[in-house]
Parts: structure tokens; C-alpha cells; sequence
């Protein structure tokens, strides 16, 4: 156990930490370690906390919608009820987690009085929303609900390589065929990107094909990206080599964070996405110091003194 003085909203305060060494390797956290291995200690070693953003929010509310569509008979899976579903959505989600109803609790600079910003706030919020349902409605153009059964929704997988690495994530939704052909769907609120950075994705959903194949036997037929935010959908064929090449890839990730954990050498990667980063203030690539370690690392060997000559 360990305390540590963090910064939030100006103030330094302590907070309690409770680390352990990870253990699995999700797309995400795997993203995260090729994007920065020091982030990756902050959000998985030290689970420093980090504010909502509207438009991660955001995705989650379109997730869940899509979800519980599907409750509905195939018949009555309409835009009109999945619009409808939005703010009920919205309200399990702020159940779930109040701290995102801060998310448009602040009122912007010039709002006089508490009732002006009341109603800022409000107006705000229902603009987000209105987002939100427009998201749901193009997924309409894209997909007809009608005539998808899924086999599974929001699915948790997990599975252990021969390696000991333990791999887990939840996949949006898989569908199977009659003829028991699995395809592999994610859904993404925002844009489709262009080719030269589409690996990232592709990444994500072999990784599931991999885990998939394992749990299922099955080589999964197709993976699908439904990109909401461009109305555009992207599907790739994968073939068992491409399997055996994520594999790969990400036995090699685990060993260069398990020394990362051993060692507690975490570097930052300084990129474009450094602009978004919640932990500029303990970074030290923007004057910061990071918390204390809260693993053990090994004690640096003693030197070794060269025998006297003679």
C-alpha cells in the first residue's frame, strides 16, 4: 500500500494506491504500452485517476443503446426506439457513475447567476445527447437490425496462452452464421481513419479473432468496424497467420512490460497524443514527477572491485 500527493483541480492531495503487478493484457492497455510505457504504469500500476471526457462518455452511451436494442423483438428494432432509449441509457450510466454528471456541471466563462448557468449546463447537456442519438440513427444506414440475431452482446473473453499470459477484453458484438461462420463486431463513434493509421484497429480485432479462435475453436470468418462518426463500415477476412502474427507481437509486449514491472523503468513516448494526456502533471517530459514506485524492484547489484594486482 501505498500514499501519494497527486494534483487535482489546482489542489495536492493523498490518496491511497493499492498496486499489484499486472497480470493480463487487454487491446486497450496493450494500445496503451505501445503509445507510451509510461502511461501504461499510470493507468494500470498506479491507476491514477483520470477526468470523463464527453466524447469517450459519449461512446459508451451509443455501446449501451446498441446493446439494449437488441432486447426488443427483431420487428421493433426502429432508429425511433433506439432515439428513445438515450436518456433512460443516461440515466442507468450516471447511476452507475455520478462523477460523469461533472461532465456538464461546470458553466462557462460569462454565464451570470446560478439559474443562467443552470440552464447553460442544461442546454449543454441536451446538445450531447442530441449527439448521441444522431450517432445511433446512422447506425441504422449502416446495419439493419431486423435481421441480426447476435449470438452474443458486450461478450467478456478471456483466455490463457501456453506462454502464461493471460488475454481479456469485451467485444462489442458476435454474430453466427447458420452455417456456423462467427463474425466479430466493434462499433466506433468516431471516424474511420485513413489507411496509414488504420493498424491500430486492425490490431484490436485480431487480438479478439485470436481469443476467439482459442475459446470457440473457430476461426473467426469476418471482423467488422461500424464507424459511426464517418457512416462508413470496414470489414478484414482474417487467415490463421494473421493470428499467430498478434500472437507473436504481443508475447513480445509482455515481456518488455514485465521488465518495465521488474525494473520500474517506464519511459514516456513523446507523440502528437501527449495534447490529450490527463498526466502531463507527474510526466516528466512536461517538468513532472511521476508518484513513487508502488512495486518492489530489486536492489542494484554491488559492485564487484577488481583484485589487487600481485
Amino acid at each position: 500500500m501505498v500514499f501519494g500527493l497527486l494534483s487535482v483541480a489546482g489542489r495536492r492531495v493523498c490518496v491511497m494506491r493499492t498496486s499489484k503487478p499486472p497480470t493480463s493484457l487487454s487491446p486497450s492497455r496493450a494500445s496503451d504500452f505501445m503509445q507510451c510505457p509510461l502511461l501504461y504504469r499510470f493507468r494500470v500500476i498506479d491507476k491514477l485517476p483520470e477526468k470523463p471526457s464527453e466524447a469517450a462518455t459519449r461512446g459508451t452511451l451509443v455501446h449501451a443503446v446498441l446493446e439494449r436494442l437488441f432486447d426488443a423483438p427483431a420487428g421493433e428494432r426502429t432508429a425511433a426506439r433506439a432515439k428513445a432509449l438515450v436518456p433512460g441509457q443516461w440515466d442507468r450510466l450516471l447511476t452507475a457513475r455520478p462523477e460523469l454528471g461533472e461532465l456538464f456541471a461546470e458553466s462557462p466563462e460569462g454565464t451570470a447567476g446560478t439559474a443562467g448557468a443552470e440552464g447553460a449546463a442544461g442546454e449543454r447537456l441536451a446538445a450531447w445527447l442530441g449527439q448521441a442519438e444522431r450517432l445511433v440513427e446512422r447506425w441504422f444506414s449502416l446495419e439493419d437490425p431486423t435481421r441480426l440475431e447476435p449470438a452474443e452482446r458486450e461478450f467478456f473473453v478471456e483466455t490463457e496462452l501456453e506462454s502464461g499470459l493471460r488475454l481479456r477484453g469485451v467485444i462489442d458484438r458476435v454474430d453466427v452464421a447458420p452455417t456456423g461462420e462467427v463474425r466479430i463486431v466493434d462499433y466506433k463513434t468516431g471516424k474511420a481513419p485513413r489507411p496509414e493509421y488504420a493498424e491500430g484497429a486492425r490490431f484490436q480485432m485480431t487480438f479478439y479473432a485470436l481469443v476467439v479462435r482459442r475459446l470457440k475453436g473457430v476461426l473467426p470468418r469476418r471482423l467488422q468496424l461500424v464507424y459511426l462518426g464517418s457512416g462508413e463500415v470496414v470489414t478484414y477476412d482474417p487467415v490463421e497467420a494473421d493470428l499467430e502474427r498478434v500472437e507473436r507481437k504481443l508475447l513480445a509486449l509482455w515481456q518488455a512490460i514485465e521488465l518495465a514491472t521488474e525494473t520500474g523503468d517506464w519511459r514516456p513516448r513523446p507523440s502528437k497524443l501527449c495534447g490529450w494526456c490527463d498526466h502531463q502533471a507527474v510526466c516528466p517530459e512536461f517538468g513532472g514527477t511521476p508518484p513513487v514506485y508502488p512495486l518492489s524492484v530489486p536492489a542494484p547489484a554491488a559492485p564487484v572491485e577488481a583484485p589487487a594486482p600481485g
